[in-house]
Order: C-alpha cells, then structure tokens, then sequence
C-alpha cells in the first residue's frame, strides 16, 4: 500500500491527513491556532502559528499512522485561500500578521476601486467583484500600512503569499515561491483567461510584481519538503485552494456539477467547463484546481459565516461547551418558532456583497428559548446555501439534480435534511467527509502517478447518506421569502 500526506490548512486550525492510495483516511492530526481580532471587522492570524502547527500536525499523522516513510509518495496542500501574507525574503520573518480572507478594513479602498469604475475591468480579467474578500487589497493595505513597506517592495525585498505560498516557502527552507493557478485567481491580480498575472490589474492596485509568485498548475511538482521536515524528502506534488480542493475531492469534473463545503464559512461551486461564466446575481467567476493539459472553471458562491455561528453560539453565548452539542440542543424544538438569524457578523458574502451589514436575530418573543436559537444558527447556514444555488442555476441556465456536500457542519443530519428541504433536491454526503485535504492528496497522487486518471478517482467515491427533500416547495419558497426579509432588515447597518 502507497500513501499520500495531504496539509489542510483551514482557518480556525492546522490538519494533516494520511490517506492511503485507495482514498481512505489513515491517520489524522489537528491543531486549532489564535484568532486574533484587533478590532472590530479586522481578522488576523500569526503565520508562524500557523507553520508550527501545519509542521507539527504532519508529523504527529505520520507518526501516528505506523507508516514506512518510504511508503509515502507525495505531499499535498490545501489551505484557507485570500487570507494575505507579506514577508521579509532574506529573513523569512513576517512583515505583519496575516489578514484573514474574512477582514473587512479594505472596504474603504474597494469603495474608491468602485468609483473609480474598475469594476467591469476587475471583473472581465479576474471573475471576480471588488471587495475586502480578497487578497489584492490587503496587499495595497499591508504595503501602504507597514513603515517602509512599499519601498522594500519596490527593491524586491518582500515576497507576497496566499497560506500555500507562505507553507512552501517555509517547508522548503526559503527556497520555492510558488502558488496555484486555482489560489492565484483569488487575489484580484490574477488574469483567469491567461493564466497569468495582469500587468493593469497591478498598477490598479499599485502591486509590484517583484512580490508575487510564480503560478503553476495545480498538480504539478513545487518543491521539495527536505528531510528535517519529516525524516525523509518528499515532493509537494499538488496544491489547491481548500474549496477548489475540495471540489476536486467531491469528483465534481463535469460541467454541471456542484458541491457545498460546510466549514468556517460555506462555498458552492458548480463546475462550467472550460467555460468562464459572468455572473449576473452576485456570483464570482474562479478557475478549478488544474491539471496541465486545461484551464477549467466554477461559478461561486461565498458564505462568510456558516459554521463559524456555531462557534459563536459555544464561545459567545456559552449555549454548550462543544459545537457537537448544538444538533441536540436545536432537535429540543420543533422549528425555530419564526425565529432567524442572520449572522452578517463580516458583512455579506454572495449574493449581496454587503461589506457594512451586520447580524440580526429577529422574531423573538417571549416564548424563545435557547432551542429555537440554535435552530434558527443551523438553518440560516443552509439559507445562505440555498441563496447560492439560485444564483447558480439562473446564470447557468442549469437545473441541477443534487448537491455533493462535505466539511464538518455537514455531519450534522439535521442541517443536511433542512438544505435538502429548502433546494428540493437531493443532498448527497460521502462516506470520507475530509474532501479538502482528499483532494489535495489526489493532486499530489496523480503528479506522482499513483493515481493514473480522474476515472480513478471517481471510482472511490462512496455515499455514506442522501437526503431527499421533504417540505413542500410552496412552504420552502415562504421560508426562503421570509429569509430574505430578515437579510434585508441587516443590509448597509455599519455604513
């Protein structure tokens, strides 16, 4: 038996995951990391926090596992995408913290952007709209913000990275500035059509080139982790973006199919081909994780809170002392008794891009409890889900047949039933929830040949439940329309 490590790099911990060469989960390891909030609507972390824990997590799942190194075939990455990180190349040191994908302080600069009408440019090159979401902003605002950065820049002192760029460059030992095609289309930098960095979008965002990476597919060799990192060398031979990772993992190939990751946040993809389709209701155009021989893409649809309200409830509210606890807690009611929560605690993701919303809870009375509470957090995840699907299926003019669903929310059966109820599809979860990190092991497995084809992988995908819809689609249709009344009463507060 051959194995690939795969590095999952999320945003509220570090995972590594051995799988073996029939897709399934030999060992794992986890560690949670310090979010750190300076004030309100900012979001960092501290990169070498995050490197430590990568580090130690993929040698505790080695260790652990009772592999023969030797055994071992590749390395892959999937990591927390658009969250930025800007450091010193001769030092390796961190010039600031990271500023997470989630962080709001650039909402300023976007609104200049907007007014200035590089809108319909942004979004022709990049798929993508102008907001704090990604990447290129918080560049501007790191170089702008750190005393002598931008001149640092300027002489090509300082290197630029999304979480993978920052891994590979630290695991490799200063030596490999890379990313992927798949997290380069996440920055506002990046031309999707060429594949390429775009010299305008640079001066736009007043972004020297000398900072950026160079961009290879997403399976494809990008270094070499040393032995002092494991006991022996390995090849880093994939590397994606978690949620076009996890899409890659989900065996969505096909125009036409989708998958929802149910995690931090909650990010649909439905696949368009080779195909960039513009969206007209509040989605974003990216390329998939990609092989050499073609450029593939998705529409997306971006939920900034989804299961991070579970979190909330546990860590704020002190509702439980586990996030496990809140199934059994929302199954104490028997619905959320006109009750929801709209949990806009960073903005708006799609289809509203709504940097200055805020969170609601709305319909409370007298008789509310915690159990009404904690349903009304389970369901507004799979509202904000279901938003997405119908923005999909207007700008691809597709009817999709069922929704593929992974992360760690999707376990919770009740969730799952509700989204079934609320798209009136069916809801199909897998037997190997760790998508993420599954398909960054396949991009790394197939750069080695241990896997031959994408038939192959498709071959060991393995339903664990579905779930059809239940609800009558007249009583689904009121509930999304009373949904969108309580995200409208949260629209433009913190303007």
């Amino acid at each position: 038996m051959r194995y690939v490590l795969a590095l999952d790099q999320g945003t509220t911990s570090s995972r590594a995951i051995l799988f073996n060469e029939e897709g399934a989960i030999v060992s794992l390891s986890q560690r949670e990391f310090q979010q750190i909030y300076p004030q309100p609507g900012w979001v960092e972390h501290d990169p070498k926090e995050i490197f430590r824990t990568q580090r130690e997590t993929a040698r505790e799942a080695v260790r652990k596992s009772g592999v023969a190194l030797k055994d071992i075939m590749a390395v892959g990455i999937a990591n927390q995408r658009e969250t930025t990180i800007v450091w010193d190349r001769q030092t390796g040191e961190p010039i600031h913290n990271a500023i997470v994908w989630q962080d709001r302080r650039t909402a300023p600069l976007c609104a200049d952007l907007k007014e200035a009408g590089a809108e319909s440019l942004v979004r022709e090159r990049t798929g993508l709209v102008i907001d704090p979401y990604f990447s290129g902003t918080k560049i501007a605002w790191l170089l702008d913000n750190v005393r002598g950065a931008r001149a640092k820049a300027e002489r090509g002192e300082l290197a630029f990275g999304t979480v993978d760029t920052w891994l590979v460059w630290q695991l490799t030992g200063n030596r490999t500035h890379v990313t992927d095609v798949s997290n380069a289309s996440r920055t506002l930098l990046f031309n999707i059509h060429m594949n390429d960095w775009d010299p305008e979008l640079l001066d736009l965002l007043k972004v020297p080139r000398a900072i950026l990476p160079e961009v290879q597919p997403s399976a494809s060799a990008f270094g070499m982790l040393p032995a002092s990192v494991l006991d022996e060398p390995f090849i880093i031979g994939g590397i994606a973006g978690d949620q076009q990772a996890a899409m890659f993992g989900q065996i969505c190939h096909q125009a036409g199919t989708a998958k929802n990751t149910y995690g931090t946040g909650c990010f649909m993809l439905l696949h368009t081909g080779e195909r960039v389709v513009q969206s007209q209701h509040g989605l974003v155009a990216t390329s998939c994780a990609q092989l050499p021989d073609k450029k593939e893409y998705a529409l997306e649809g971006s939920v900034f809170i989804g299961g991070a309200v579970v979190q909330w409830l546990r860590d704020q509210l002190e509702f439980f002392a586990s996030s496990r606890e809140v199934e059994a807690l929302a199954n104490s009611v028997l619905d959320s008794d006109g009750v929801y929560l709209v949990p806009a605690f960073a903005g708006l993701g799609a289809p509203y891009w709504d940097p200055h919303a805020r969170g609601a809870l709305l319909g409370l009375t007298r008789g509310t409890s915690k159990g009404h509470i904690a349903r009304a957090a389970l369901e507004s995840i799979a509202y904000q889900s279901a938003e997405l699907l119908d923005a999909m299926q207007k700008d691809s003019g597709q009817k999709l047949t069922e929704l593929r669903v992974d992360g760690g929310a999707a376990a919770n059966d009740l969730l799952m039933q509700f989204q079934a109820d609320l798209l009136g599809v069916p809801v199909l979860r897998p037997k190997v929830l760790e998508t993420t990190a599954l398909g960054a092991a396949y991009l790394a497995g197939l750069t080695v040949d241990l896997w031959k084809s994408r038939d192959e992988l498709a071959a060991q995908w393995k339903l664990d439940r579905r779930f059809e819809p239940r609800m009558e689609r007249k009583e689904a249709e009121s509930k999304m329309a009373r949904w969108r009344e309580a995200v409208s009463r949260t629209r433009g507060w913190a303007a």
